[in-house]
């Protein structure tokens, strides 16, 4: 990875391609993670860390949280998916997978994983 970390210049345009044309899970989930409504967390979406995307990431918790739809069931998503959730964690980042499905199905359980994952519990 580069020297810098975050939100490299040659993503800016991604970046912004992803926040425009998030998923419907995203923006639910993105309803209750932006201005720090959940615990007093500060979110930010589609963020860069190295030359990954992070759908959303809390800087204090060091807490990425992905979304999943069906290209990361294949078995080249698998593979791409736990290796770059190796580089991430090698570089002490947590990382959490929900699928989209369970963000709109069962939300309440999907905050209560996230919230369990903050380092001090509010």
């Amino acid at each position: 990875m580069s020297n810098k970390l975050y939100n490299l210049k040659y993503l800016k345009e991604t970046r912004s391609f992803l926040r425009k044309n998030m998923t419907e899970a995203e923006l639910v989930l993105w309803e209750i993670l932006k201005d720090k409504k959940l615990c007093g967390r500060k979110f930010r979406r589609q963020h860069s860390i190295g030359y990954y995307i992070a759908d959303f990431y809390c800087s204090s918790e060091k807490l990425i949280i992905e979304l999943d739809g069906y290209h990361h069931f294949t078995t080249e998503g698998i593979k791409k998916d736990i290796e770059r959730d190796d580089n991430l964690k090698s570089l002490g980042f947590k990382v959490l997978r929900f699928e989209n499905k369970e963000v709109l199905e069962n939300l309440t359980q999907v905050l209560k994983v996230i919230k369990s994952n903050f380092k001090a519990n509010n």
